[in-house]
């Protein structure tokens, strides 16, 4: 994909600026799309008196998270544990917890993973017990947890949580967690550059800094240990933006090979949990959680997948466009920096010029719902089509007069399922695209202007007229022949 000039200097402008504002010592960013990095920048001083790039070194933080849970879906598939295991039979001490009511049930591997398993949100004291052990864990357990809900009812973020699946993750593995996570899923895939710790990294590795009113503070670097499930990853832009390409071609007609299957993937970036509104006030679109990752749902763009990370000294984002493929990396080295702001509105400006630039696009090749790509619909997509070419035949016969409302009748129910005549009567529906036609001065024989699709089922398009044009829109029914259930005709005016 080619992303204009103008648009990655805009981009560029966004995190050039955090480092002029003193938001953070350095920033770093990169956009990415199916095929690969696209560009990548960096502003400031890593700590070595040169910019951050591509391949410096910084900590992810909950990034981590997705991680973590495609290696435990690696274990699910192969059968040695379940998504719906009680916690209690990889973390034995957590049988002495008391839950919140006598009917609570234990947490599962899926109500942890989804963030639903009671336990309250734990930003920012779980950051800091990333290095305990296992032992130190099970007393934490031993001592008691809070709940601000039943196990499975409703959605609050926990590292906790994250931490305790990477226990089941040990024991179903018969192995480390970390080295679970690197035999499993990173190695496999290429991500040298993503660790554990700065000792394993190859590249650069930034220290991480804190604001103490106007000097900046090195934080020092803690793990891995048992929270390590919940944010201990080091990693570059190169390699995360990898790595959500990875995931993203899960959406597509051809799934990059890898260690976790496509359905596991798609899994993870299904909306799972609602988040609710509280719980992120500036969100400009509906969230909500899967396994590990973040679901906003886009009234142009569709679904938009993301995580965050935030670690005493750093701030970490992904997020991608699941239909587009395009995504956006950013790493910052300051506490409570929120690089994530940045990275949003880096990621609307590129949807934005794509968005734009598809919809001046001839219609020919333009199909805003992407689903051409999207696996499992391709026979949808064609009958969809295949009926805009039925639709677009059946409108010319009713504009010729030497069609008589019987044979108009006819030819409607070649095309339509019977519901629509009994929604309103084809002599009328004729006479309203008659009308509707002569109202924008619509020529019925044109090539459309645009087209697009909220689903593989739907489809609306446009032909021009002298005085406005014309817009067509069908919905298919369930039914395999392709047949169509819902068919609207609109003159839209042109402005004066």
């Amino acid at each position: 994909m080619t992303v204009p000039r103008d648009v990655l200097a805009e981009v560029d402008a966004l995190f050039a600026a955090r480092v002029a504002d003193r938001v953070a010592p350095s920033s770093v960013w990169g956009v990415f799309d199916r095929e690969g990095l696209v560009a990548s920048g960096g502003h400031g001083d890593r700590g070595d008196g040169r910019a951050p790039d591509a391949d410096t070194v910084y900590r992810i933080a909950s990034c981590t998270k997705s991680v973590t849970a495609a290696t435990l879906l690696t274990l699910v598939a192969e059968g040695s544990v379940a998504l719906d295991d009680p916690i209690t039979t990889a973390v034995p001490a957590f049988a002495e917890v008391a839950l919140p009511s006598p009917d609570a049930p234990v947490p599962t591997l899926r109500m942890l993973l989804t963030m639903s398993g009671g336990l309250p949100t734990d930003d920012p004291w779980a950051d800091r017990q990333e290095s305990i052990d296992d032992d130190a864990l099970d007393a934490v357990l031993r001592a008691g947890l809070l709940f601000d809900s039943v196990p499975g009812t409703r959605f609050a973020y926990s590292n906790t949580g994250y931490a305790l699946l990477g226990r089941a993750i040990a024991r179903a593995a018969g192995t480390p967690y970390a080295r679970a996570v690197t035999d499993r899923v990173l190695r496999p895939l290429g991500l040298t550059d993503t660790v554990f710790s700065a000792v394993e990294a190859r590249g650069f590795v930034v220290v991480g800094q804190r604001d103490d009113d106007g000097s900046w503070t090195p934080q020092p670097m803690s793990g891995p240990g048992a929270f390590s499930p919940i944010g201990g990853l080091f990693s570059t832009v190169r390699d995360l933006a990898r790595w959500a390409r990875y995931l993203a071609s899960a959406s597509t007609a051809a799934p990059e090979d890898g260690p976790v299957s496509p359905a596991d993937r798609r899994a993870m970036q299904q909306a799972m949990r609602i988040v609710p509104s509280a719980v992120v006030p500036a969100a400009k679109r509906p969230t909500a959680y899967g396994f590990g990752l973040f679901v906003e749902q886009d009234d142009r763009a569709g679904e938009i997948v993301s995580h965050s990370g935030g670690y005493p000294g750093f701030s970490a984002h992904v997020r991608w466009s699941v239909e587009h493929g395009l995504g956006v990396v950013a790493f910052e080295n300051a506490t409570q920096a929120k690089v994530s702001a940045p990275a949003e509105r880096a990621l609307d400006l590129l949807l934005a010029e794509t968005l734009d630039a598809r919809a001046a696009a001839p219609a020919a090749s333009t199909t805003t719902s992407g689903s051409a790509a999207t696996p499992g619909v391709r026979r949808t997509t064609e009958a969809t089509h295949t009926a805009r070419r039925a639709v677009t035949t059946l409108l010319r016969a009713w504009a010729d007069p030497a069609v008589d409302d019987d044979i108009a009748a006819d030819l409607g129910a070649a095309v339509c399922t019977p519901n629509v005549p009994l929604d309103r009567a084809w002599t009328a529906r004729r006479r309203a695209l008659l009308e509707s036609a002569h109202a924008v001065g619509a020529d019925l024989a044109a090539a459309p202007v645009d087209e697009q699709s909220s689903v593989p089922s739907h489809l609306r398009w446009w032909l021009p007229g002298s005085a406005g044009r014309l817009r067509i829109e069908i919905r298919l029914a369930p039914l395999a022949a392709g047949r169509v259930q819902s068919l609207t005709v609109t003159p839209e005016r042109a402005e004066h």
